[in-house]
């Protein structure tokens, strides 16, 4: 076809028949500025072709995308596919047409058809990485889908397509097969290893991820190493991103996630609560049994009434049947303040309307140390919320501090200031 139409092109300049030629000498000294003209009607007639195939493949699909209810072609439009897409119309008129105009001069029209090869791959590149945008959107509207690290899939299937590519643009350069491309990549698979190191890592980490579902978008993560404390953003090929509660942005190696320690909070957000877990210590030299006065007055707490009467009733039978003299608190059994505390404490703690009595509930003694005797609170708040939680730990242990005096107890405290003023008056 081209063959045709340059013959019938040089028809015109070429003497002979009735038909009126160009004269072929006169011509030929203004070849130049003929191929110059061409190539400027060839210029704005791509222009037109442009703006012409533009209108109709954003504009006509614009409008399609608009009316339908499904919103895949919506994100290809956002994603600006369609604009990419356009491109190709003109290049490709452009491309057939060079060789047509440059056709007296051989080697400009190869370099040009060349040229235009090369743009119509980088046109192509575009539109890939531009679609799979879109397919990144379109796939993250799905549900199940929403907390994967699809980004990092996405960027990886990106980066091999425009490889491949960027093999078939060199081919076309070069004049050289694809082939000897590949087959050259293992002389140089070091340095590529070298200089895609974290983009490997990435994609190794990504795939570990999800597999093992160790992270999602959304999840509350903390990793100390890198001060990150917040929810996941963003997963991709070579970082995970993280928005601190301060409202600072942490960027991660994906790869750190499984490398490094982290903590992933999202099983007690899935939970029916939040775990409590806190000690006071008390002062081992407060501990004691209890006395008379001190029963008599922890009869009067209505929380723990009931249990002082029946203890004290038991111990007293006890007692009496080992002919042990009620003042013998050594050789017979006795209530000791502490353990008054504790039960006061597990009652307070059942009848707390923040916290969750399904899930584990207690009050315990640790170990002691030189600082005293650990009484550990180890519960679940009704609410997972933050403030909430934090608000519900302060309310339960303002309550513990003000309380302890009443057992005749005190919590340890190591001397400050004012203790060692008194001790010098």
């Amino acid at each position: 076809m081209k063959a045709a139409i340059i013959d019938w092109i040089k028809s015109y300049y070429y003497s002979g028949g009735d038909v009126q030629k160009f004269n072929a000498e006169a011509y030929a000294d203004q070849l130049i500025w003929w191929t110059l003209a061409l190539l400027g009607g060839l210029i704005i007639a791509s222009f037109v072709i442009w703006i012409v195939s533009r209108f109709i493949l954003i504009k006509v699909l614009h409008v399609v995308a608009n009316k339908t209810k499904s919103t895949w072609d919506d994100h290809l439009v956002n994603n600006k596919v369609f604009r990419a897409v356009a491109l190709l119309v003109p290049l490709g008129f452009l491309d057939y047409s060079l060789s047509l105009v440059l056709f007296n001069y051989p080697n400009f029209s190869i370099l040009a058809s060349k040229l235009a090869a090369v743009l119509s791959v980088l046109i192509y590149i575009i539109i890939v990485n531009r679609f799979f945008n879109g397919l990144r959107d379109i796939v993250l509207e799905i549900d199940r889908f929403k907390d994967k690290p699809v980004q990092s899939f996405s960027q990886i299937f990106k980066i091999l397509i425009t490889g491949i590519l960027l093999i078939v643009m060199l081919s076309i350069i070069t004049n050289k097969s694809p082939v000897f491309f590949l087959t050259s990549l293992g002389a140089v698979s070091a340095m590529l290893l070298l200089i895609f190191k974290d983009t490997i890592l990435g994609f190794v980490g990504s795939i570990q991820l999800s597999a093992n579902d160790m992270i999602r978008v959304g999840d509350w993560v903390t990793m100390s190493k890198y001060g990150a404390d917040g929810d996941v953003t963003e997963i991709n090929l070579t970082t995970v991103k993280i928005q601190n509660f301060d409202n600072t942005i942490t960027t991660i190696p994906t790869y750190s996630f499984i490398s490094d320690f982290f903590v992933n909070w999202r099983g007690m957000t899935e939970s029916d609560g939040r775990r409590i877990k806190r000690s006071v210590k008390i002062q081992i030299d407060t501990v004691k049994f209890a006395s008379p006065e001190l029963l008599k007055k922890l009869k009067d707490i209505k929380l723990i009434e009931s249990f002082v009467e029946e203890r004290e009733v038991e111990i007293t039978t006890f007692n009496k049947s080992q002919g042990i003299n009620s003042e013998d608190v050594v050789n017979g059994r006795s209530q000791t303040n502490l353990g008054l505390f504790r039960r006061y404490l597990d009652s307070y703690l059942r009848n707390n309307p923040n916290l969750n009595k399904e899930m584990t509930l207690m009050v315990r003694q640790l170990g002691s140390d030189e600082y005293g005797v650990p009484l550990e609170v180890y519960c679940f708040s009704a609410t997972k919320e933050w403030a909430d939680y934090e608000a519900i730990i302060a309310d339960v242990f303002d309550h513990i501090y003000a309380v302890v005096e009443t057992f005749e107890l005190r919590v340890f405290e190591n001397p400050t200031g004012n203790d060692f003023k008194k001790l010098k008056n």
